[in-house]
């Protein structure tokens, strides 16, 4: 006697995230395990990405942030940067035409000034072909940090010459660089890291101070729509508070 398989269940959604805060992990350890290059991982990193935002925008997610060079990741190997810095270049050429068609709109945060001009360059195109869009923010934290974020915040703070006791957290808010961002989504809602880690790893410190965090072994390259509807789902069954109680 044949038993019909099940289908398999695709949760249920409840309250939608605005802002999704990716760390893109474990590209390297998904081009280990195939004995490929760490270079093809971070190819097949920028595969997920595109169909990731595509799956977020489709499900109502307003913004994502994914971290994609830390202020850190300069002590890598010269081939490995000179490649993932290679990585905009390819990723506008190649996928921002296909965002553009569904309306997304890309941004950056980070740094600026070390970054190749071959770099700055595409993600400068891709953001003015874009910039009219009014869908999902597609936003690439490069070449950032998070305690670099906030010394330039406070750096800026007190070259203002604001009074100490002027200055709040939402004056700190205001001079981050997430503040370019509508200002109810500054702050990420879900932060999501992939392959196994737990650690923020300098990704958006203040921003994420009473974010949810999904935490999951999928290598990044194997990420996809199904894996981020689940931690949408798991997202919906989440109690807020913020501190307080209800």
């Amino acid at each position: 006697m044949f038993r019909r398989k099940r289908k398999a269940q695709v949760p249920e959604l409840g309250q939608i995230p605005g802002h999704v805060a990716i760390i893109m992990d474990g590209n390297g350890r998904w081009a280990k395990k195939r004995l490929q290059p760490r270079v093809m991982g971070h190819k097949a990193g920028m595969d997920a990405l595109q169909k990731v935002t595509i799956a977020a925008s489709d499900l109502g997610v307003k913004v994502v942030t994914v971290y994609a060079f830390s202020t850190e990741n300069w002590s890598r190997p010269k081939d490995e940067i000179s490649f993932i810095m290679q990585l905009p270049v390819d990723f506008f050429n190649t996928y921002v035409p296909k965002l553009h068609e569904n309306n997304v709109r890309v941004e950056m945060i980070g740094d600026r000034a070390p970054l190749p001009q071959a770099t700055l360059d595409a993600l400068d195109r891709a953001r003015e072909l874009t910039k009219e869009n009014t869908g999902l923010i597609l936003n690439f934290a490069l070449n950032y940090g998070g305690r670099d974020d906030i010394t330039r915040a406070v750096q800026q703070i007190v070259a203002e010459g604001l009074a100490p006791e002027a200055i709040t957290a939402q004056t700190v808010q205001e001079h981050l660089m997430t503040a370019q961002l509508p200002a109810d989504l500054q702050d990420p809602d879900l932060v999501i890291r992939t392959s196994g880690e737990f650690r923020l790893s300098n990704f958006l410190l203040w921003q994420s101070a009473y974010s949810e965090f999904y935490i999951t072994d999928t290598l990044w390259p194997d990420f996809g729509a199904e894996e981020l509807r689940t931690a949408i789902a798991s997202f919906g069954q989440r109690d807020r508070r913020f501190g307080g109680l209800k």
